[in-house]
């Protein structure tokens, strides 16, 4: 019993099992939770975090935190609503918006490989500066769009699935194959492994944490500009806490706090453990204030999961 219940920790299958008894457990449990209406709304709801969560992963394997893609994903979807609103053009707005999101990453990446500062103070401070910058432009209220063309890139379907959706599937794909096949996705996990080691061998890692950082604020500014289409607003406020629920999601799904170890299968069981967590709640109408409490258990289970996945696998 006690080796069954150690693969189940340690391994990915093991993590399926966990993430298949829950959803049945809630199917069974709450009312409504298995019609077509409320599981296509489960997955518009983790959409945001989902396509986060594709770069954090690589973020956290190479042994690093990014604390701020919830203040980019906010204000890149304001700047996609302003730009348009401007300019009268969405294509403007997304691709400024895009931009927006890419540049922050980058000086996130340019600071922490060139600078040699902290991850995790660069982003906190990032977090911090860029929220500003949304409150300061938007005023702290909400920005309108003037164009209801914006609101499709969020309502559109194909095969009766949401846009959105397709998106965070593409991505998922997308940095799956770049983890696992490619010359990148193993510098990563090398770099998270032993930086040194990999700049013995050749690797150049500051040029490997800026890439990836600048992936992050890509897809952050992919994020901002489907949540503001779906919330029909620029929201200065928006994605309050989004750090906090990717990095349960990966971490849930097996990736190291250490660094060196991601998978993508357990990323994506991560943020449907969150969603369907979320989504349970809703259905019961439990507070808020429950949630909360709810998401913080999360993730210091996610946190201890780590910790004896660590000391498992040593």
């Amino acid at each position: 019993m006690a080796g069954l219940l150690k693969r189940i920790l340690l391994g990915e299958q093991g993590l399926v099992v966990i993430f298949v008894l829950a959803f049945a457990l809630v199917s069974v449990t709450v009312p409504n939770f298995l019609t077509d209406r409320n599981m296509l709304g489960l997955f518009q709801s983790v959409v945001t975090i989902g396509i986060v969560s594709c770069t954090m992963m690589l973020c956290l394997a190479s042994r690093d935190f990014d604390l701020s893609v919830g203040s980019i994903v906010a204000f890149a979807g304001m700047v996609a609503v302003m730009a348009s609103n401007a300019s009268g053009s969405i294509i403007i707005g997304l691709i400024v918006a895009l931009a927006f999101g890419t540049f922050v990453g980058f000086v996130n990446g340019v600071v922490i490989a060139k600078l040699k500062i902290n991850a995790l103070i660069t982003t906190l401070a990032t977090m911090q500066i860029v929220r500003g910058l949304a409150l300061i432009a938007s005023d702290g209220r909400a920005v309108g769009i003037n164009d209801p063309n914006f609101y499709q890139l969020a309502l559109s379907k194909a095969f009766g699935v949401p846009t959105p959706v397709w998106v965070m599937l593409i991505l998922f794909i997308v940095f799956g194959f770049v983890l696992n096949r490619t010359v990148f996705g193993r510098n990563t996990l090398a770099i998270g492994g032993n930086p040194e080691a990999s700049r013995l061998a050749g690797v150049d890692v500051d040029a490997m944490r800026i890439w990836i950082f600048t992936l992050q604020g890509l897809v952050c500014g992919i994020a901002g500009i489907l949540l503001a289409s779906r919330i029909t607003s620029g929201q200065p406020n928006a994605a309050t806490g989004l750090e906090l629920s990717a990095i349960s999601a990966c971490v849930l799904g097996g990736v190291s706090l250490a660094g060196g170890r991601a998978a993508m299968l357990g990323v994506i069981v991560g943020v449907l453990i969150l969603g369907i967590a979320e989504n349970a709640m809703n259905l019961l109408n439990i507070q808020a204030f429950y949630q909360y409490l709810v998401r913080g258990i999360i993730l210091l289970l996610a946190v201890l999961l780590d910790n004896i996945r660590s000391r498992g696998l040593r």
